[in-house]
């Protein structure tokens, strides 16, 4: 039996890919369209507007939870694939990997460090040299 998490997962993935489609789109757009004709049948009343208020409301509320979990495992996937390629390539600062689990004050130390050597690279370029040394060499 799956886990709950992982159904869940199942389903956001699911549902994301589906409201996702261009047809889910269009159903929206139709839906709004069939609305507005019909606010002259009902007088444009309170109750009409609240149809439309709630219905998106709710829809809205739901899919902030989706989205944010699809976006959630791929930012995670983005990470890994990133450490991968920093893990494997000869002469990487394995110090990097895993970055997104430092603390602000931490991040930023390793941020300037970088911004120093682009600053450097490009006060090279300037000066006809060439930026695609390592730091170390």
């Amino acid at each position: 039996m799956p886990k709950p998490n992982n159904r869940y997962s199942q389903f956001a993935k699911a549902a994301s890919h589906f409201c996702g489609r261009p047809r889910v789109f269009t159903l929206a757009v139709a839906l709004i369209v069939v609305w507005m004709v019909t606010g002259p049948l009902f007088g444009f009343s309170d109750t009409w507007q609240l149809v439309i208020n709630t219905g998106t409301t709710i829809i809205t509320f739901l899919m902030v939870f989706l989205i944010q979990n699809t976006q959630n495992r791929d930012t995670e996937a983005i990470q890994v694939k990133l450490d991968e390629l920093i893990r494997a390539t000869q002469g990487a600062h394995n110090a990097l990997l895993d970055l997104e689990e430092l603390e602000e004050e931490e991040l930023d130390a390793f941020r300037e460090k970088y911004e120093a050597l682009a600053a450097d690279a490009r006060r090279r370029l300037k000066g006809g040299g060439k930026d695609t040394d390592s730091p170390e060499a």
